[in-house]
């Protein structure tokens, strides 16, 4: 190993010499690029090499030929190029060589392979490192396309690149995107042809024996693509885009009338083939005259656009399908949204689109989205009657779709129209009850504004019997919110009792309910302790933040502090998974005062205090270990869990940065007196 990357310094050292010796490095650089080299080379031959050796050795390479270009450019220097900058090129073609070697599958190290090449005009080396790509990946269209447009674009092969595209159609004898590229290479061919006849005719020159041929000239070979392409896929939209690949050229005319004519004989029973054809009218020339003014301009469009709908309505005449509909009203609503000053044209597109959402309703082919469009558009022009009309007309069509039924109560909710307790109680019927949620809260939003407060209690106490749980959660909280703004805070307590045992239930639920305690102006710190109980009784084995909330409230002015130590090892016990290590280093966080927002001075030392007492003494709290006990499910208590005299230890520089001293009594009642500490602020007196 060592002979051959010796061997391999040793090839550099005319490159190098030449390059101290012209100017563009010192002596002192020849000798790092030496040293980082020779590291370089060691690292591609030891026993298990890496690809990020070689892409590193390969990035080096190429920043060493960056800076020689920049100091040429620096010191005007342009000379010597094969005896610098070749060998290093030599040398990462060589690289890249070995490494795909290696990594073959690696496509996107051939990629990279061959944008060095671009770059660094070797297009020489491009063919070879695409063919050897390709030998290795030729179930990959796109590469033969980049390699087929390579060798038009950087070796102008156009032979080349047309032996690629047959080869690539070997493989893939129905790839859509070959057989455009290849059309489309043919229609570049004939264009290069045609121009460099119309140079060489221009300059007068005598071509001998060479004439360019008129077949190929008009695109012939194009043709021979495209008729082999359609034999083999027979679809409308790949006819259409090969329509639109000729269009680009201007001596194609003949061609796309061929492939109009055969999109119009073939592909009629396709939607798309109506829809281009419609929308081909549009480009189609206006009286010039006519033009100069904004009414001439807007009389124009409408002519065209009416032209469009006869297409369309031929279309229809064979083909009355909701595709077919569906593209013409997409069509309508496209015009209707373009601006424009001219209100008549305005009028003519709406009056024309509403004409065409009535026919493919009545035909029972609009699409549901088509409804909210057309319900916009009466609403906006304010016919209320028609816009009820059609919104109970909608959820007949649709009759399980939600999306069709909330647009339509939305409706008739607005307008103020209809049976709204039929039509709830319907769409409720008819659709998928795990999709009925937004049904629901709708039916809640109208009750509680047109319905007695028992009616709406009544539709509550329904939706907490549904079997969907998303729907008898959500019905569960929303019923605590009203109660609580209906009848007020005895109300939601009584709400609370009557449905906390009773499942499915959320976080959210109980959450709130501690909300509302907050808000009374005398808050009982027994009823949040039940709360939180309860709610820590459902979700405490998951949700570290009710643990915390839970020691918050009680290091709150309601609260007792010296409760936070069981709270903390109740939590210890319950919580599982990561969320130990969450609630932990979040306790931590709270201890110091960095969590939940700051506390005035005086409190924070008094519930500093009280919650290190109470963590350090609830270790010794046996009854309620045994209690406890029984919540988790039978554990056994971790006596090591917290250590009195190391807790202490480990928070003295906290007390400290809080103004407080620590002194541990180290009598020898001590162990007995878990109590016996001492603190006292500094520069005052015992606290």
């Amino acid at each position: 190993m060592a002979e051959i990357v010796q061997q391999r310094i040793e090839d550099r050292i005319p490159e190098l010499e030449q390059l101290e010796r012209v100017g563009l490095f010192t002596k002192k650089e020849v000798k790092s690029i030496i040293k980082r080299a020779t590291a370089l080379e060691y690292k591609l031959h030891r026993l298990i090499v890496n690809k990020e050796d070689f892409i590193a050795y390969i990035q080096y390479e190429i920043n060493v030929l960056e800076l020689i270009r920049k100091r040429r450019a620096h010191i005007h220097y342009q000379f010597k190029r094969e005896e610098i900058e070749f060998p290093i090129i030599h040398r990462i073609n060589s690289i890249f060589r070995r490494a795909t070697k290696k990594w073959k599958d690696d496509v996107q190290l051939w990629l990279s392979c061959v944008a060095f090449c671009k770059k660094w005009a070797t297009k020489g080396q491009i063919s070879k490192v695409f063919s050897a790509m390709l030998a290795i990946h030729p179930d990959k269209p796109a590469l033969w396309i980049m390699a087929a447009k390579s060798e038009l674009e950087d070796r102008n092969s156009s032979e080349s690149a047309r032996h690629l595209f047959l080869r690539a159609l070997r493989f893939h004898p129905n790839s859509k995107k070959v057989y455009q590229e290849y059309f489309r290479m043919e229609l570049l061919h004939s264009e290069k042809l045609r121009k460099q006849k119309e140079e060489l005719e221009k300059a007068d020159m005598d071509l001998g024996e060479y004439e360019f041929s008129a077949e190929i000239l008009s695109g012939k070979l194009a043709e021979v693509v495209y008729r082999d392409a359609t034999e083999k896929i027979k679809e409308a939209e790949f006819v259409i885009s090969l329509l639109k690949i000729a269009a680009i050229f201007d001596f194609t005319k003949e061609l796309q009338n061929s492939i109009l004519h055969d999109l119009q004989t073939n592909y009629t029973e396709d939607s798309l083939t109506w829809d281009f054809m419609a929308k081909r009218e549009l480009e189609a020339p206006g009286a010039g005259e006519e033009l100069l003014t904004a009414k001439g301009r807007a009389s124009d469009i409408n002519r065209r656009e009416e032209r469009c709908c006869q297409v369309y309505e031929e279309g229809l005449k064979s083909l009355n399908t909701e595709p077919m509909w569906t593209r013409y009203v997409a069509f309508c609503l496209e015009r209707l949204k373009r601006k424009t000053n001219v209100q008549d044209l305005k009028e003519k597109r709406q009056r024309r689109l509403l004409g065409v959402l009535q026919r493919a309703h009545d035909s029972s082919l609009l699409k549901e989205n088509y409804y909210k469009n057309w319900l916009e558009i009466l609403l906006s022009s304010g016919d209320a009657e028609e816009a009820a009309t059609v919104a109970l007309s909608a959820t007949q069509r649709y009759s399980q779709s939600v999306s069709v039924w909330s647009l339509s109560l939305q409706t008739l909710m607005q307008l103020g129209s209809g049976d709204m307790a039929r039509l709830f109680h319907d769409a409720l019927t008819h659709v998928n009850p795990k999709e009925s949620l937004p049904l629901w809260q709708l039916q809640l939003q109208w009750s509680k504004a047109n319905q007695s407060a028992e009616e709406t209690e009544a539709i509550f106490k329904k939706g907490l019997l549904s079997p969907v749980t998303d729907v008898a959660m959500e019905m569960k909280e929303l019923y605590l919110d009203w109660s609580y703004s209906a009848g007020g805070y005895k109300k939601a307590r009584k709400t609370f009792a009557s449905l906390q045992e009773n499942r499915p239930l959320s976080k959210r639920f109980f959450t709130r309910m501690i909300e509302i305690e907050k808000e009374q102006e005398t808050p009982k710190i027994n009823n949040l302790r039940d709360y939180y109980e309860r709610v820590l009784q459902e979700f405490g084995t998951a949700d570290d933040d009710l643990w915390l909330q839970y020691i918050q409230e009680e290091m709150g002015p309601l609260g007792r502090p010296e409760n936070c130590g069981k709270i903390h090892w109740r939590a210890m016990k319950f919580l599982e998974g990561e969320s130990v290590e969450r609630f932990t280093s979040k306790y931590t966080l709270l201890q110091t005062g960095h969590l939940f927002g700051c506390r005035t001075q005086a409190w924070q030392h008094h519930a500093v205090g009280m919650l290190f007492f109470s963590w350090h003494r609830s270790e010794l709290l046996e009854e309620d270990v045994g209690e406890e006990r029984q919540h988790a499910g039978g554990q056994q208590p971790d006596h090591t869990l917290v250590d009195g005299y190391d807790v202490l230890q480990g928070m003295d520089a906290f007390l400290h940065g809080v103004g407080v001293d620590v002194v541990i009594d180290g009598g020898a009642d001590a162990p007995y007196r878990p109590h016996g500490i001492h603190h006292r602020l500094h520069g005052g007196g015992d606290h």
